[in-house]
């Protein structure tokens, strides 16, 4: 339970140090969506994990419904996500995603529909998605990767790269 309250209070910390126009912790707590999504998600991924399917699943869509934010209760969330503008952001059941991550409004971490069991991306540390990015089946993402606005990412990124366009392609590989 500890352990709750301390990412909890990462979260939105993260949020009043990631976001300018945010005025202080209790306001990331009390008027940010993405805050509300993934504290609806830490309780929601609790009933998941022990089998509790039914439980988890509505919390979520409850969540989904207050924020407008889909986080399935399978996905696997890292420390100090930062949600901004998060409305339209869906999440899907087998996605990971590391620490230290941005996700902006309206992307997706979504399947293709063609595969059984590992259907959704593992997004690495330190990912930012930009806003409408489509990040589509079981791929990986690596560490410091930077995924351009409504960019199509299907394949593969290796680490400190930039994605951008449709399909995504490397524009900017550090070393």
């Amino acid at each position: 339970m500890k352990k709750f309250f301390i990412n909890l209070y990462e979260d939105a910390k993260n949020i009043y140090e990631k976001d300018p126009a945010c005025r202080s912790i209790i306001e990331a707590i009390l008027l940010y969506p993405g805050f509300h999504a993934l504290f609806f998600y830490r309780i929601s991924h609790f009933f998941y994990c022990r089998n509790l399917f039914f439980i988890a699943r509505l919390i979520s869509q409850i969540a989904r419904h207050i924020t407008g934010i889909e986080i399935h209760p399978g996905a696997q969330i890292g420390r100090r996500l930062f949600i901004d503008h998060g409305m339209g952001i869906v999440i899907g059941e087998t996605s990971t995603i590391g620490d230290d991550c941005t996700i902006y409004h309206n992307s997706t971490l979504g399947g293709t529909g063609k595969d059984k069991y590992k259907r959704h991306p593992d997004l690495g540390n330190n990912v930012m998605v930009g806003s409408g990015a489509k990040i589509l089946g079981p791929i990986k993402i690596g560490n410091n990767v930077k995924i351009g606005a409504n960019c199509v990412v299907l394949k593969d990124v290796p680490e400190n790269s930039t994605i951008v366009g449709i399909p995504g392609k490397v524009v900017n590989k550090k070393s």
